[in-house]
């Protein structure tokens, strides 16, 4: 997860050089991110391949894929070959989540997951925080292009050590019976029964599906903005420099590191006072929409330092609800379907993400940052009532 978003995450620190380089606008840039997000929108055929080719081939081939894609970034020139080449990196990319989720369920008693899904999705904040100072060492040592040869580099190195070391709890020869026991003993008893491979068509009529994928729809935005846009936000609006992006720009994500703990500490602390844990989880998802009203102010802060601080708050509140969320997943599907189901959940949070960015970028230059900040601290308030409606408890 930390080369993934890594990857992902590079282009945005560096947008303010490379889109003054090659003469790239706002709007082509908005294309440039959108095309990013259709490609991840593919999640659920890249989670229906997890779930049929097993987690140690299949995903070492996507981590192959997204770091050879993310070395030919070197090659781009024009937004039109960005584009391209963003779209093939979202595909690839589209792993991370349902790979996941997947790995939770198979290897996590129920009620350690929350733990495991909030510290490996501390990768993804842990990329975007390693992002900002190596795009700047790079442009300071060669150019922007070495980041992404960095970065590729790096994944190929992941996916030998994957292969090598990655095996499931029963193939793998240093778990032991005690162990292997406890993880089976720990599992929901409507998994014991066994469940066959359910048809991506008939996953999409579950109710408790679109309860966990239309909160992601109204939540991801704010890591699209973060993540793509917050480096813009912070050359044009707050006047900062490269280095002072450097500086800066890494802290919204160190906090959100911050937030994939504190989510699965919430609700541990609610199920040891006997709350079921999809309630446990559902609260909170909606202390973090709270705390992320906050988020609203971002554009009116008038001290940048202000503003810093806020978007820090939103990096917080966002990965506190969306591990939970993320998740949720694996407490309501099977091992069988889990990754089709995380990514299904994933098409529609990037769906979000692409339907915002798009906007953005179609009139910011014209109202500026500050109703899309406002929008971002209340959406996820409709999230939350999403939740609480729409899923119900597996029986």
């Amino acid at each position: 997860m930390v080369l993934n978003y890594l990857a992902r995450s590079v282009l945005g620190v560096a947008a303010p050089v490379i889109l003054s380089e090659q003469a790239i606008s706002s709007e082509q840039y908005s294309w440039i991110t959108g095309a990013f997000q259709l490609g991840v929108m593919l999640q659920p055929l890249i989670g229906y391949f997890l779930d049929g080719t097993g987690l140690r081939l299949g995903f070492a081939l996507c981590a192959a894929l997204w770091s050879i894609i993310t070395m030919a970034h070197v090659l781009a020139t024009g937004w039109v070959s960005f584009a391209g080449l963003r779209f093939a990196l979202g595909f690839a990319e589209g792993s991370a989540q349902p790979a996941g989720q997947k790995l939770i369920t198979e290897w996590f008693p129920a009620r350690e997951r929350g733990l495991a899904g909030g510290i490996y999705n501390i990768g993804a904040s842990f990329g975007a925080v390693l992002a900002p100072p190596l795009v700047a060492w790079a442009v300071l040592t060669q150019s922007w292009r070495l980041a992404f040869l960095v970065t590729g580099a790096c994944g190929l190195i992941w996916c030998v050590a994957w292969l090598i070391w990655y095996r499931p709890p029963g193939e793998h020869r240093r778990l032991g019976v005690e162990e292997r026991a406890y993880i089976h003993a720990g599992k929901e008893s409507w998994r014991a029964a066994g469940r066959k491979r359910t048809p991506i068509l008939q996953l999409i009529r579950r109710r408790e599906l679109w309860g966990i994928a239309l909160p992601r729809m109204l939540a991801d935005p704010v890591w699209g903005m973060l993540s793509f846009w917050m480096p813009l936000y912070l050359a044009k609006v707050r006047g900062f420099d490269l280095a002072q992006i450097a500086i800066f720009a890494w802290l919204p994500f160190l906090a959100a590191d911050l937030g994939c703990l504190f989510g699965p500490a919430v609700v541990a602390h609610l199920q040891r006072r006997g709350v079921d844990l999809i309630d446990a989880r559902r609260w909170a998802f909606t202390i973090g929409a709270v705390l992320m009203t906050g988020m609203a102010f971002v554009g009116l802060a008038s001290n940048p330092y202000v503003a810093i601080a806020l978007l820090c708050l939103g990096g917080f509140a966002h990965q506190t609800l969306s591990v939970t969320v993320i998740t949720m997943a694996s407490d309501l599907f099977g091992a069988e379907e889990v990754a089709t189901a995380a990514g299904l959940a994933g098409l529609a949070g990037n769906f979000g993400i692409l339907a915002f960015t798009l906007v953005l970028g179609q009139i910011v230059d014209q109202v500026g940052y500050v109703p899309f900040f406002i929008v971002l601290g209340v959406l996820d308030l409709a999230g939350a009532a999403l939740l609480w409606s729409l899923v119900r408890k597996p029986t």
